[in-house]
């Protein structure tokens, strides 16, 4: 596979990994910035937060790990919350704006 192929699947997987208080997946939102997978299986995700004082960020991280650890291709997961660019309401997909109502 190439490079955007591998970073299309890995996103395919993180569709599934739902930001508990939104009730929408975190690539809908916005929050998932990069994904890339290196040689040796370690997944690395980088992504950032609806703000800095999510509560809910550690449950983020774990359902990312178990997520990708379902993927025969994935040995470890490493995720990078990174603050800059910050997280903002355009980040959001078509779809994510629509089911919460955001115009």
């Amino acid at each position: 596979m190439s490079k955007d192929e591998i970073k299309d699947y890995l996103f395919g997987a993180l569709e599934n990994v739902i930001d508990p208080e939104l009730g929408v997946d975190i690539v809908n939102l916005g929050l998932v910035y990069n994904a890339e997978l290196l040689d040796e299986g370690l997944a690395k995700i980088t992504m950032t937060l609806t703000s800095m004082g999510c509560p809910m960020g550690p449950q983020i991280v774990a359902n990312i790990k178990q997520e990708l650890m379902e993927l025969p291709e994935v040995k470890d997961t490493e995720v990078d919350i990174v603050w800059n660019p910050p997280w903002s309401r355009d980040n959001m997909s078509r779809y994510a704006k629509m089911a919460l109502g955001v115009r």
